[in-house]
């Protein structure tokens, strides 16, 4: 069940990072980037503010945190095709 929530709050993440980016859904890209980004940034807040591994609100920010910036370093790095 846990894996179920993990992977819901990632897309769901992911998703939010995508809309604050303004790029257009692809909910592919929306689950790694929210569960990578739930693992890196969502972790870190938690830990520094001092809530745990608990689920909490600032977790919770530092999810979406984590993924709009691993999105900015993925607009930054993806190839982009030559225009005349």
């Amino acid at each position: 069940m846990i894996i179920l929530f993990i992977i819901v709050w990632g897309m769901a993440a992911g998703w939010i990072a995508q809309l604050i980016m303004g790029e257009g859904t692809n909910w592919g890209q929306a689950l790694v980037v929210g569960i990578a980004g739930s693992l890196g940034g969502g972790l870190l807040v938690s830990l520094v503010s001092g809530d745990g591994l608990a689920l909490k609100f600032s977790g919770i920010i530092g999810s979406i945190v984590g993924a709009v910036i691993l999105l900015a370093i993925y607009r930054i790095i993806k190839p982009t095709p030559h225009r005349r």
